[in-house]
C-alpha cells in the first residue's frame, strides 16, 4: 500500500519517515522544493529531531520520496494531511493552507481512497469542511471514499519516540472510514485507540491543550502570589506536588503552534451561540498566561532601577527568546514578545540564545547582547532575574 504524507514539518516528517520504516511506500509532498530534493538525498532538514537523521539516510529517496507535485501521489490509496492552521488578528482559524491541500488531494482523490487528518481542527471540521472541500473536487461522496482525523500528538525532540511509544487516538466520519483508519495506522503506530468518531478525536487534542493552558495560568498566578507573600514556590510546588496534585511550571507565557491556538477553538464556538459562560475559565487562562510579559517586563525594569545608571543606559539581555528550551521556533514566543515590549519601551535592550545567530537576532530586529556584557539579566527559562546589585532573585 503506497500512503501519502501532506506536509513534511516537523509533525509530518517524522510521521513519513516511520510510516516508511513500517515497510509502507511513502510520498511526501510538501511545496517546498529545497526540502524535498534534501530528502530525496538522504538529508535531513530538520537535523535537531533525534532518531529522523538515521531514518531519512535510510529511506529518503526510497520507501520515502518527497515531492512538490501532487500528480506524483496519484497512486496512492491513502492520503494523511499535516499542514499548518494558524490563528488571524481576530483569534479565528485561517483555514486557507489546509483548504488548499484537501482541494488538491480533492482533484486526484479515486474511489476506495482513505483520507486522514492530523492537523489539530476545530470540532466539526472533518465532518464539514474537509469532506466538502473533498466532494467539491473529485465528484466524489463520502462512502466512495472515506474520511478520517487522528490529531498528532508529538513533541518536537521526541517525536520518533512519541509515534512509537505514545497513546494516539483516532475516528472516523463515519463507521466504516473509522474502521478503514485504525487498520492502516496500525501499520505504524502500536498505541493506537479507535473513538467513536471524528468529532470526539478533535475534541481530545483540543482538551489536552486547555488542560495545560488552565494549568500554566494556575501556576503563573500562584507564582505571583508566592513572590508578594515571600514564599518559595519551587519548594513549595516540589512539595505540594503528589498523586492527586500536579502544579504546573509558571513561565512567560505561552508559545508554539498548540497550546495557545487550540483553546481558542473552543472558546469562538462556544461564543458563536453565546454560550459565554460556558468557556470563562477558557478565556480567563488565555488572558493570564498572555499577561505574563507585563509582569516580567515591570520586575525587570524594577531591577533596572537598583542599577547606579539613568535607567536609559542600564543594559539589558534576554536569555531566550524561542518558545521552549531547545526548540528553534518563535511562533507565538511570549520570551521574544518580552524582548520586544521592552526594547519598544526605549530600553537598552540585547538578547542572546544558544540556537540564534547574532545576524538571525538582527533580522528580527533586536540588538545580540552577550549576557556577561549585561548590567541587568533575565533568563526566559529558568525565570531567574540578576544584576550586580542582585546575583539572583
Amino acid at each position: 500500500m503506497k500512503v501519502a504524507v501532506v506536509g513534511l514539518g516537523k509533525a509530518g516528517l517524522p510521521l513519513a519517515a516511520v510510516i516508511a520504516e513500517s515497510g509502507l511506500e511513502v510520498v511526501g509532498v510538501d511545496l517546498d522544493e529545497e526540502k524535498c530534493k534534501m530528502i530525496n538525498s538522504g538529508i535531513n532538514p530538520i537535523p535537531e529531531e533525534p532518531g529522523l537523521d538515521e531514518l531519512i539516510k535510510k529511506h529518503g529517496g526510497k520507501k520515502l520520496k518527497a515531492t512538490p507535485n501532487y500528480e506524483e501521489a496519484k497512486d496512492c490509496k491513502a492520503y494523511i494531511v499535516i499542514v499548518p492552521l494558524l490563528l488571524d488578528e481576530n483569534k479565528n482559524p485561517d483555514f486557507s493552507v489546509l483548504e488548499s491541500a484537501f482541494r488538491s488531494i480533492g482533484k486526484i482523490l479515486k474511489k476506495g481512497d482513505l483520507v486522514v487528518l492530523e492537523t489539530t481542527v476545530p470540532p466539526f471540521t472533518t465532518e464539514n469542511l474537509v469532506k466538502r472541500w473533498l466532494e467539491d473536487e473529485s465528484g466524489l461522496e463520502l462512502g466512495d471514499f472515506y474520511l478520517a482525523f487522528s490529531p498528532e500528538r508529538i513533541m518536537t525532540g521526541y517525536s520518533i519516540s512519541r509515534l512509537r511509544e505514545f497513546p494516539k487516538v483516532i475516528g472516523g466520519v463515519d463507521e466504516e472510514s473509522g474502521r478503514k483508519a485504525y487498520e492502516l495506522y496500525k501499520k505504524f503506530v502500536p498505541n493506537l485507540h479507535l473513538v467513536s468518531n471524528a468529532r470526539t478525536a478533535e475534541f481530545i487534542k483540543i482538551i489536552e491543550g486547555c488542560y495545560r493552558d488552565a494549568n500554566i495560568a494556575l501556576a503563573n498566578e500562584l507564582f505571583k502570589i508566592a513572590e508578594e507573600i515571600g514564599a518559595d514556590f519551587f519548594e513549595s510546588r516540589e512539595k505540594a506536588n503528589h498523586e492527586f496534585c500536579h502544579i504546573h511550571l509558571p513561565s512567560t507565557g505561552v508559545g508554539g503552534h498548540c497550546i495557545p491556538v487550540y483553546t481558542w477553538f473552543l472558546i469562538n464556538e462556544m461564543e458563536k451561540g453565546e454560550k459565554f459562560e460556558y468557556v470563562r475559565l477558557l478565556r480567563t487562562a488565555r488572558e493570564i498566561n498572555d499577561e505574563m510579559i507585563n509582569y516580567w517586563a515591570e520586575k525587570i525594569v524594577m531591577e533596572c532601577m537598583r542599577v547606579s545608571k539613568p535607567l536609559s543606559e542600564v543594559k539589558i539581555c534576554i536569555k531566550g527568546i524561542t518558545f521552549r528550551k531547545g526548540v528553534k521556533e518563535i511562533y507565538h514566543s511570549k520570551n521574544l514578545a518580552l524582548a520586544k515590549l521592552l526594547a519598544e519601551k526605549g530600553l537598552d535592550l540585547g538578547v542572546w540564545d544558544e540556537l540564534f545567530t547574532p545576524e538571525e537576532v538582527e533580522k528580527l530586529g533586536l540588538k545580540w547582547r552577550e549576557p556577561e556584557e549585561a548590567d541587568v539579566v533575565f533568563d526566559c527559562f529558568e525565570l531567574k532575574l540578576f544584576s550586580e546589585m542582585n546575583k539572583e532573585k
